[in-house]
């Protein structure tokens, strides 16, 4: 049995039911899950936007300190701490599931996860690059970003269920318990750079190459798009689109292709339009303002958040102070 899931909070249900929508279409088989970031008790829903796949709220997974991480974090900080919480969920909560396939909730899948699926059965966990060739200029995102923000997109994961993988997932959990944030200074990137250590705490994993994964606006110097006659999309010719990740889109600004990036403009790369235009069409149609005005019940307004972080950070200097002062 596989399972695939995304993470959200109520405000980006219409990304996760674009996705459910397409793996349901393109992969039967497949039990897609929504983790969900947020709570259920006291909203209610329009019939017509109430989702057709489960949803597992966060608190019903039983994270240990979860307030604590909810005091900590942001909004995206937070979605993305609990990312391997979930992956222990689900090998816990479903023994006969082998194969758990994480996926961003701005994508569509348009492909079979046939070579997925295979790959996984010999192969420990399954990642994806955030480009596979240099980039000729310096614009945004360049390599230098990605040294700063990691070098495997965590948009997409897959693990196979093993007493190595586990170990691995419990170690991930440790550290996004308490460093899941965007500080680049630091040297952190909320949940990817803890993803470089993968290939070497896990010799069998497997960095999925082909372009029709993962396409996204990170790795567009390397891949052109095409669509043939019976509407099957197309990535440098003859590789299938398997999954697109439109990360920074926004279908209230149709023209911009990323507010992330300053690359491309949409209307130079016609090639990508009607990958575009089946996106907004898919958000619009499941509610994407609906849904947006829905508040995460956990996050605290970004003033308070701020408030509480400096304060932590000058409670830490104090504490350094003195005990420096001790010692004089």
């Amino acid at each position: 049995m596989t399972i695939a899931f995304t993470i959200c909070s109520i405000n980006y249900l219409a990304q996760a039911r674009t996705l459910g929508e397409s793996l349901a279409a393109t992969n039967p088989d497949i039990k897609y899950f929504v983790g969900l970031v947020d709570r259920l008790e006291g909203v209610s829903f329009d019939e017509s936007y109430r989702p057709a796949f489960p949803l597992v709220e966060i608190h019903a997974i039983g994270i240990e300190g979860f307030q604590e991480m909810c005091d900590r974090y942001n909004i995206t900080e937070l979605n993305t701490a609990v990312k391997p919480f979930y992956f222990t969920y689900f090998f816990e909560k479903y023994p006969e599931a082998d194969k758990v396939i994480y996926f961003d909730p701005d994508i569509i899948v348009y492909q079979p996860l046939t070579h997925l699926l295979q790959t996984l059965d010999t192969h420990e966990a399954v990642v994806t690059p955030h480009v596979c060739t240099p980039i000729e200029d310096q614009k945004t995102p360049n390599e230098l970003h990605h040294l700063n923000t990691g070098v495997f997109n965590l948009g997409f994961v897959a693990f196979k269920k093993t007493a190595q993988t586990e170990k691995y997932i419990k170690w991930w959990e440790e550290k996004l318990r308490y460093e899941c944030l965007i500080a680049l200074c630091d040297g952190l990137f909320v949940d990817q750079n803890w993803m470089n250590f993968l290939p070497l705490f896990i010799d069998n994993t497997y960095i999925e190459r082909d372009p029709g994964y993962n396409a996204a606006y990170w790795n567009l110097h390397e891949r052109q798009f095409s669509v043939d006659q019976n509407g099957i999309h197309y990535v440098n010719e003859d590789h299938p689109v398997v999954f697109f990740h439109y990360s920074g889109y926004d279908p209230a600004k149709p023209a911009i292709l990323s507010k992330y990036q300053d690359r491309f403009e949409l209307s130079e790369r016609q090639d990508m339009q009607p990958l575009f235009d089946i996106y907004r069409n898919s958000l619009i149609r499941n509610g994407n303002e609906y849904y947006r005005r829905f508040p995460c019940c956990y996050i605290k307004p970004p003033k308070v958040l701020r408030y509480q972080r400096v304060r932590k950070f000058l409670k830490k200097r104090v504490e350094y102070l003195i005990e420096k002062i001790d010692t004089i």
